[in-house]
């Protein structure tokens, strides 16, 4: 039986979450970007109008990992997808199922939820990441591009700029 529990993420866990964000930002060399607080976490995961659900992976009680998701939707398909925004497990626990725990459970959300699609992003440079989702059969978009708007570009736009 294994000693891997995924879970809910609760308030509670916003420093926790908080800390993996970090650690992940600094693995993605962007430690920089990061702006979230324990009270941002709070309100905008856990909030009253939140989109955005969280889950957490513990071994023996102590939490390893965390995911970060929100449904999107295809109007091709005319159904949601579940869409991946972080997954992390930390450095010590790699390697123990954790990440694959994570997915799966997703997965099995996506499946229940009837969704249609279940898609993330991944840095091009991150091959462990990338070998990892390749041998669960996950196949890439290269036909895709990714676009943000952000900061005064964004502010730009919406004011018509």
């Amino acid at each position: 039986m294994s000693d891997l529990v995924i879970r809910n993420a609760v308030p509670d866990d916003s420093a926790v979450i908080l800390q993996f964000i970090r650690e992940l930002a600094i693995y993605e060399k962007a430690e920089h970007e990061v702006l979230a607080t324990v009270d941002t976490i709070k309100s905008s995961i856990f909030g009253p109008n939140s989109s955005t659900y969280a889950v957490m992976c513990e071994k023996l009680g102590e939490p390893i990992g965390f995911a970060v998701y929100f449904y999107n939707y295809s109007t091709w398909l005319a159904k949601n997808g579940l869409y991946l925004e972080d997954l992390y497990v930390t450095p010590a626990a790699r390697g123990t199922g954790a990440g694959k725990a994570l997915l799966k459970h997703l997965a099995r959300i996506a499946v229940d939820k009837k969704c249609g699609r279940f898609e993330w992003s991944v840095l091009d440079w991150n091959t462990p990441a990338i070998q990892f989702y390749e041998s669960l059969s996950a196949k890439p978009q290269p036909e895709w591009i990714g676009y943000r708007l952000t900061g005064q570009a964004l502010l730009d736009l919406a004011e018509g700029a």
